[in-house]
């Protein structure tokens, strides 16, 4: 078969399988940064942290402000596919990532600022960009949509804080992925409503020191799941606890 056969149906193929997608999927571009052990993919806009340790990984995508919504799509997972560019699109491939931090604008002027409104881009691990295309092609068109998250285990909480106010990072969450709400209740107090400090980071002024704690979450396709006696009593700043359950993936 000659190299122009191998390319048409290549792009061929690429076309079909846009085409039989259907309107869910949009149209973006995607880079990537840092290097293939993720370092510099840890921590960010989300409040997430180590992602290694949380269960994330290198499947990970910093969003761009159009798709970054201040912070309300951290946790939510999208399938990406490179498109167009039969140079450095690696066939077939489709990869799945989770929305983990933040892409922000560039108001220097130069010529392209990938992340600036209202581009949707996404800034992904390199070693996810990878599986998707060459890494000297630096930036690819992309299609992308969302999907369902999966997570092993039950939704968990990281509890920060002082004696006077709490703050939880809210993770490993199924289904939706992103969180819009979440309320939390003391063996010894009605339901609070926490407010979002930013990402999936969520507090409270009230003191709750010394009860055991439940919460009740709702994800952003309005589900909503009650999860209780998370942690005991005895709780402590800085720890993790996994709720008896999460949503549907």
């Amino acid at each position: 078969m000659s190299k122009f056969q191998s390319l048409f149906r290549f792009v061929l193929f690429i076309t079909l399988s846009v085409q039989a997608m259907g309107r869910d999927w949009q149209h973006a571009s995607a880079t990537f940064y840092g290097d293939m052990q993720g370092g510099e993919t840890m921590q960010g806009a989300c409040g997430y942290g180590n992602l290694f340790q949380q269960g994330y990984g290198l499947e990970t995508a910093a969003l761009s402000t159009q798709l970054f919504n201040d912070g309300h799509s951290c946790g939510a997972c999208f399938e990406i596919m490179c498109v167009n560019d039969p140079q450095w699109c690696k066939p077939n491939a489709v990869i799945k990532v989770t929305a983990t931090n933040f892409c922000p604008p560039n108001w220097v002027p130069a010529p392209d600022h990938w992340c600036n409104p209202p581009r949707k881009h996404f800034d992904l691990s390199m070693a996810m960009f990878t599986k998707l295309a060459e890494y000297k092609a630096g930036i690819i068109p992309v299609i992308y949509r969302r999907t369902p998250c999966d997570r092993n285990g039950g939704i968990k909480f990281e509890v920060k804080g002082n004696p006077y106010w709490t703050s939880v990072v809210v993770y490993n969450v199924a289904g939706a992925g992103l969180v819009n709400h979440v309320a939390i209740k003391g063996s010894n107090s009605g339901w609070i409503s926490m407010t979002r400090n930013w990402g999936q980071v969520w507090q409270t002024g009230i003191k709750l020191v010394g009860q055991s704690l439940s919460f009740r979450v709702t994800a952003g396709d309005g589900e909503v799941l009650w999860l209780d006696n998370v942690a005991p009593a005895n709780w402590q700043f800085g720890q993790t606890y996994e709720g008896h359950g999460n949503f549907i993936g």
